[in-house]
């Protein structure tokens, strides 16, 4: 699991729980609905890129 330095100095990580639901996730295709939303929430708290990006 890698950490991630974001701007203010904090380490982001992505936690045992949240990486065991996206592992599941990848190799069955099936996610319930607060799976879903823990995975997603997870990847939003690191992005560092605020506001909507350019396509």
């Amino acid at each position: 699991m890698a950490a991630k330095k974001s701007g203010g100095g904090a380490t982001k990580q992505t936690g045992n729980k949240v990486s065991s639901i996206a592992s599941k996730g990848l190799r069955t295709g099936k996610l319930t609905r607060s799976e879903i939303k823990s995975v997603s929430a997870s990847a939003l708290g690191q992005d560092e890129t605020k506001g909507t990006r350019k396509k």
